[in-house]
């Protein structure tokens, strides 16, 4: 038996939907039945049939403000919202390493987009009296690794705060708001990362995955998640199944983070 989401027909926008897991939410949606748009600032090597994709860099005001207007003409109204965009370009080095630009450029990637967006598609989410906004964080905000990911870590425990205090606000009007908080996902990127690790170190890239594992304090799983397996979680929790769950954040890490948070 398989299990109805009740997604049939639901119109969702996913940031980021076009490689790692972005893509895979989209994915998963789409098999729901949900009606989606998507935006990234690539192409996707593997689009999804249905499904709109929007050119656009929303790292900047312009950017979500084009989603924005494109999924309202495209949908007609937005029940679902996922800010699946993430990632961190700051070099190593510790805090010392980190200028005003990485800062800034952190911010604007993992916590601007999911701020601009919600600004934009909540009104429309409250006039109608229902909806769901979910927002992937990151474990890193508890477990940041400091050698590398400070800038990173600090922009995703905002975007948690903030998905908890904007919860708070809307709840009560029909629209839950929920975040996310992955471990490791072998994407595109974090595999290409792996690689680099393993050819410096000399090793292959099972190598790469376990040093990489054993900066993290060791997966009790033996593995990092497949973008699948978390991309299930979001959109469990984007469904109705999951209408009395608000305001929390669902860790899925694989038992990475050791303690009770």
């Amino acid at each position: 038996m398989i299990l109805d989401l009740q997604l049939s027909g639901l119109r969702a926008v996913v940031t980021g939907g076009t490689l790692g897991l972005g893509a895979a939410v989209v994915e998963a949606l789409v098999e729901a039945g949900a009606r989606v748009v998507t935006a990234a600032r690539s192409k996707p090597v593997h689009p999804v049939e249905g499904v709109t994709y929007v050119s656009a860099d929303l790292s900047t005001a312009e950017g979500a403000a084009l989603l924005a207007e494109a999924a309202l003409e495209a949908l007609g109204g937005v029940d679902i919202v996922i800010n699946a965009l993430g990632g961190s370009n700051t070099p190593q080095g510790g805090f010392a390493a980190i200028t005003d630009a990485h800062w800034f450029a952190e911010l604007n990637l993992n916590l601007m987009p999911a701020v601009r967006l919600d600004r934009a598609l909540l009104p429309a989410m409250l006039s109608q009296g229902s909806g769901v906004v979910i927002h992937v964080s990151s474990i890193q905000r508890v477990l940041p690794l400091t050698e590398s990911t400070t800038a990173y870590a600090a922009a995703k425990g905002a975007l948690t705060t903030y998905s908890k205090a904007l919860a708070r606000e809307v709840t009560p009007k029909g629209v839950r708001v929920l975040s996310v908080a992955p471990g490791w996902i072998e994407t595109e990127a974090s595999v290409a990362f792996a690689e680099r690790m393993a050819a410096q170190a000399g090793t292959d890239y099972e190598g790469g995955k376990q040093m990489i594992m054993d900066w993290l304090g060791g997966i009790p799983v033996g593995r990092p998640a497949k973008p699948r397996e978390v991309a299930d979680l979001i959109v469990f929790l984007a469904s109705p199944r999951s209408a009395s769950i608000a305001g929390a954040e669902y860790r899925i890490d694989g038992g990475t983070v050791p303690t009770v948070v």
